[in-house]
């Protein structure tokens, strides 16, 4: 099973929907182009990464022993650099914003792309409300990443690789039987500055009674898209149609 342990990551573009048709294909290229950027300029090969391209976002899975410190590191950092620079040179209207999720875990091949809690988890992070809020507070921000938990315990708390835990901060999300802590940060963006409508309960503090109390429940909850607790295969969400063994394109 150690074998099947995988970086997993999506990136996903803010509010798609407001190009026309020509803009989308803009921002699709785009998007595609600077996620193999940061990956390049950070000193990974993109083109090692089982990839499925979803219109305004991407999904990939990277391959074993990839640093989850550089991921976590230089490679948001140079995300959000080519995010900056691609921005700076963009009428309001025709400027990105990105949202991204990783985690670290389980991601074995399936007969339709991936199935595990990594993907899973990547897939709920995504597109949980609290990082949309996140991102749209910070209006001085290009992107939002989120991370989980096991990340956040691991790398960033322990200040490994220079990540400093004080920029970021933790929510709680509930999506599709899918519960856990994740943690968020904007880059280039001073958490004091932020505001706080997506933050969750403060360490101490008390949690709100839809959330279950600790041990009462699992980390997350693996399920299909009818909600029956299975293989956790993501069917027409984000890990679909990989090909197995290669990059998905």
């Amino acid at each position: 099973m150690d074998d099947d342990r995988r970086i997993c990551l999506a990136a996903d573009i803010e509010q798609y929907s407001r190009f026309d048709t020509p803009g989308q294909r803009t921002a699709q290229a785009q998007l595609a182009r600077m996620l193999r950027a940061a990956a390049e300029r950070s000193g990974l090969d993109h083109g090692t990464w089982s990839v499925q391209p979803q219109g305004d976002m991407e999904f990939a899975v990277l391959p074993a022993g990839t640093s989850e410190q550089v991921v976590l590191g230089e490679y948001v950092t140079y995300l959000a650099a080519e995010l900056g620079g691609y921005n700076a040179t963009r009428r309001p209207t025709e400027r990105m914003r990105l949202r991204l999720a990783v985690d670290s875990g389980v991601a074995a091949i399936a007969a339709l792309g991936f199935s595990g809690p990594a993907p899973i988890a990547v897939a709920r992070y995504l597109n949980a409300p609290e990082v949309k809020r996140a991102l749209a507070a910070a209006g001085s921000a290009s992107l939002a990443v989120v991370i989980s938990d096991r990340l956040y315990q691991d790398v960033v708390r322990l200040r490994f690789h220079g990540h400093d835990p004080e920029q970021y901060r933790r929510i709680h999300v509930e999506q599709k039987g899918f519960a856990a802590y994740g943690w968020v940060r904007l880059p280039g963006v001073d958490p004091q500055d932020a505001g706080e409508p997506w933050r969750d309960t403060p360490e101490g503090g008390a949690r709100p009674p839809a959330r279950a109390a600790e041990g009462e429940r699992p980390s997350f909850v693996q399920q299909d898209v009818h909600g029956t607790a299975v293989q956790g295969v993501i069917h027409g969400s984000v890990v679909h149609g990989v090909v197995p063994g290669g990059t998905g394109r």
